[in-house]
């Protein structure tokens, strides 16, 4: 049986938290902290809800709606959802019990998630007449999958949702491509502006980089955010939650046991067969995990579990729902985990197998480890998978997500997957990291002290960098020499509400990965904070001014450098220390003191830092030496051109530069950033002498 310690897993996130219990307080009206967020804004004809799993956003949306649908004229509200099992976060609820003005009450036959029949073009006729005659009723509230929903609209058109509430459930499924249909259905409504629509997702972005709203949509919206700082902060009982990963080689069933501690409440995810991880077996690969748990003692006839012996003599209750040859049995074993039990008693079951479910909208509360095998389909599948173990539940102090990883093989194909699996796993890693730390308010120096932050035991200093926090919000308020301050309302908006998504962006590029942790050698960190991040900029904001380009490129990457220094500083006093903890709720806010006080903050050092440089750090010690060589061979031998965009991005950076200094960047400065511009400047001119004379040839 396995018996792994806190050795076995390199922690890259941890995240201590008050535990006031402030998540779970009620007001008057029966509403949590985030819902009496959102409810605030329920006059908006388009919200767009960010908040994190388990902070309460399908009973936000029920008093949003049911305002709607009573005091503002609204005639429906459809609830669309994205899978069936999610129908069941909708359902009736007496909400005048806890001091609302009414209940949440849907008619049995407009849950079309408890309806048979699958969402399939063929099949789903039945369910777009649902649609219809529920569209042609006085009734109010109708649920449905988004497959649904997209069937009803190309049947029934976008002026038969007029004067309604459409609810989006899971809304990081929509995208602004064209290709994507419910996100272009979404653009119709927005274009007739006869519809109210309230948006909710636990991670706005995508795992494919697309942007799930074009910014002239976006801009459309009223936006809600409720921080997972502010949501684990606001906890009672859970104390910390850390992200990492674990690299193996060989078989991961044989590895598995080194990070399966039996004694946690856990979810283990297996690759699916197609992904490089899979024994292409996946009944042998649950049988061998199970294996490593202890002796088989036959199935609950109750639930469907199987019943393993540990060494300890403690029965273990095992859900499989790998198993997909027997329908029925295995609909049997999730009826047993819907079962309210499962979430009322921690002991209903102990661990749950599985391979494409139990992620997104799947509830148990006592979930204490989310273990996944190979990296998943995308960053958002990760954010959702580590939403299961972030649950508060008395008694459950500590709760953590790993990665197995495979290190790489010697064979330069298998290198190069081993090196993907490794850079997206990174991503989710960072990308948490960035999700789970509290919010930036960046400020240029000597601006003064902003209202609700607290500047520690001297207060706010002149003529000091100034770090304050607001405990309430979760913000941070960090001044910066030299920080641009946004010349637009809507820059503005985006440096407080979406540097998150700018910074996913930024992570999701592979170049950006590759150079910035195995290339640093060759790479220079200008060459990452500048010029990759500000193209990412202009790409997402093209319709921004240059001026705003720069400063939401300033805030983004000033965001993702304190975040990483931070984290280096907090890693370097556990060091210290002798121990991997980091104590506190104020760990991070801790970490960013200590990485202004050596250095004085200003936007020139900030971008003269490379953002991959803690998690290099995570990786040198959770890898082999050799293993860690071998990647940055791979990543080295790639031969890196200036291609012409960034040619160009050098060439406006040596204009800025002039400004600056009276010369032009030179090629022989001992300033590497300054040679790198030089030698943009010259490719700069060579495409450009290149299209002079294409145009010339052209023109014979």
């Amino acid at each position: 049986m396995a018996n792994p310690t806190n050795n076995y897993t390199i922690p890259a996130v941890s995240i201590n938290t008050a535990h006031t219990g402030a998540s779970s307080k009620s007001n008057e009206l029966g509403m949590r902290t985030m819902q009496e967020r959102a409810f605030t804004k329920r006059g908006e004809q388009y919200l767009l809800i960010k908040s994190p799993p388990a902070s309460g956003k399908s009973r936000a949306l029920m008093f949003i709606a049911l305002d709607k649908l009573n005091n503002q004229g609204v005639k429906q509200a459809l609830v669309v959802v994205p899978e069936r099992s999610i129908g069941g976060s909708f359902s009736n609820e007496p909400l005048s019990e806890f001091g609302f003005h009414w209940d949440w009450q849907v008619e049995p036959q407009w849950n079309l998630c408890n309806a048979p029949g699958i969402d399939e073009p063929r099949v789903a006729k039945s369910k777009v007449e649902a649609v219809r005659k529920f569209l042609e009723s006085d009734d109010q509230i109708l649920i449905c999958t988004h497959a649904t929903f997209r069937f009803a609209f190309d049947e029934l058109g976008v002026a038969a949702f007029d004067n309604r509430l459409i609810a989006i459930d899971e809304f990081h499924h929509v995208s602004a491509n064209p290709d994507n249909k419910l996100g272009s259905q979404l653009g119709e409504l927005l274009d007739r502006d006869s519809a109210h629509i309230v948006a909710m997702t636990g991670s706005y972005f995508r795992g494919d980089s697309e942007a799930v709203l074009s910014t002239v949509d976006e801009s459309k919206f009223e936006t809600v955010t409720y921080t997972y700082y502010e949501q684990l902060n606001g906890y009672r009982w859970l104390k910390s939650l850390d992200i990492g990963y674990f690299f193996y080689t060989g078989r991961y069933v044989d590895a598995i046991a080194k990070v399966l501690d039996p004694t946690l409440k856990t979810i283990i995810h297996i690759p699916n067969v197609n992904a490089r991880e899979s024994l292409k077996d996946k009944e042998r690969e649950v049988n061998e995990i199970m294996g490593t748990l202890g002796d088989w003692q036959g199935i609950d006839p109750a639930t469907g579990f199987h019943l393993i012996k540990a060494n300890d003599g403690r029965v273990l209750k095992v859900a499989d729902l790998v198993d997909d040859s027997d329908a029925a049995k295995r609909s049997f074993v999730l009826t047993a985990l819907k079962d309210p039990a499962a979430n009322t008693n921690r002991d209903h079951v102990d661990i749950i197998i599985a391979l494409g479910m139990a992620k997104e909208g799947f509830d148990w509360i006592w979930c204490e480890h989310a273990l996944t095998v190979g990296y998943r389909s995308s960053l958002t599948e990760i954010v959702q998978i580590i939403g299961r173990a972030t649950r508060d539940a008395k008694g459950k102090e500590r709760s953590r997500f790993t990665n197995l990883i495979a290190e790489p093989a010697a064979e330069q194909v298998a290198v190069s997957e081993a090196v993907n699996d490794m850079l997206k796993a990174i991503s989710a890693s960072l990308l948490m990291e960035q999700v789970l730390a509290p919010r930036y308010e960046f400020t240029p120096k000597n601006i003064g002290p902003q209202e609700g932050f607290d500047y520690g035991e001297d207060g706010y200093q002149p003529n000091k960098t100034n770090v304050g926090i607001n405990e309430s919000t979760g913000q941070f308020h960090v001044e910066v020499k030299g920080l641009n301050t946004p010349k637009t309302p809507e820059a503005a908006r985006i440096c407080r509400e979406d540097l998150n998504e700018v910074v996913t962006s930024f992570i999701q590029d592979k170049t950006v990965l590759e150079r910035g942790l195995f290339d640093q050698e060759n790479t220079l960190p200008e060459e990452l904070t500048q010029l990759r991040m500000g193209k990412i900029i202009r790409d997402r904001y093209p319709e921004l001014s240059t001026d705003d380009h720069e400063t939401i490129r300033q805030h983004a990457i000033a965001a993702m450098n304190i975040t990483q220094q931070a984290k280096l500083a907090l890693g370097e006093a556990a060091s210290k220390s002798g121990t991997d903890e980091t104590l506190g709720s104020t760990a991070l806010i801790d970490g960013v003191r200590k990485f202004v006080n050596v250095r004085e903050l200003d936007i020139d050092l900030i971008d003269r830092i490379n953002p991959f440089e803690a998690a290099y750090a995570i990786l040198g010690k959770a890898m082999d030496a050799k293993s860690l060589q071998r990647i940055q061979e791979v990543i080295g031998g790639k031969k890196i051109s200036i291609p012409e965009d960034e040619a160009r991005e050098l060439a406006m950076r040596a204009l800025q530069f002039k400004t600056e200094r009276g010369r032009l960047p030179t090629a022989n400065s001992a300033d590497p950033w300054e040679q790198r511009m030089a030698a943009g400047v010259a490719a700069f001119a060579r495409y450009r002498a290149q299209a002079a004379s294409a145009e010339q040839e052209q023109g014979k």
